[in-house]
């Protein structure tokens, strides 16, 4: 069963996001994301690549999923995908018309990412956004944070109303790497990787 694996940048105090969805308040140092690239070259979206000199093939990626409002900057940017390389799934109701090369998903999460775990391949990179991680924190088998030295004190959390299991939730870092510009890169498995493991 392949992992699915919550992969984002966090501020200090838990924001993924300003208040405003956000992300400019972020230092953007080189070398954490040349560290970053390096690790996983397939988060690297496919029109900065080339500016950037990432040309790695997936490490450990074959799909990512993401929230509408994760997806919604490409699309503003007028791309139809910003990760062609990966299988692509947008979770929205909004119809995103004929032309874009992504899955959609509605509905019922829950068979959906049971069904996509049991499908053969690489892990499945979540990106975004926090409610959609919210809704499916019963299935992630792995947070990897990256934490950046700064406090925004008001924004989007790391997971918005997440569910009843959540509340309490165990984790356990299995590492913690300092990277370039002072950003932590923080992993850890839940119960439901361990579950994986005992069976």
């Amino acid at each position: 069963m392949r992992d699915l694996v919550y992969y984002i940048a966090t501020s200090a105090d838990g924001f993924i996001a300003d208040p405003g969805g956000g992300t400019g308040a972020f230092p953007h140092h080189p070398g954490t994301l040349t560290d970053l690239f390096e690790r996983y070259p397939e988060t690297c979206p496919a029109h900065l690549r080339e500016a950037l000199g990432v040309a790695g093939s997936p490490r450990r990626f074959d799909t990512v999923l993401m929230g509408y409002r994760t997806f919604e900057p490409a699309r503003d940017a007028g791309l139809t995908s910003a990760y062609p390389h990966l299988r692509e799934i947008v979770v929205t109701h909004r119809d995103l018309g004929p032309d874009t090369p992504v899955d959609v998903w509605s509905g019922d999460l829950d068979p959906q990412i049971r069904a996509l775990k049991d499908e053969p391949g690489a892990d499945i990179w979540l990106c975004g956004g926090a409610d959609l991680a919210g809704q499916l924190i019963d299935h992630i088998d792995e947070l990897q944070l990256k934490v950046n030295p700064l406090l925004l004190g008001d924004g989007l959390p790391l997971l918005v109303d997440p569910s009843r299991s959540s509340t309490g939730l165990p984790l356990r870092l299995v590492e913690a790497t300092t990277l370039p510009g002072d950003v932590v890169l923080l992993t850890y498995r839940t119960p439901v990787a361990d579950g994986k493991a005992s069976r």
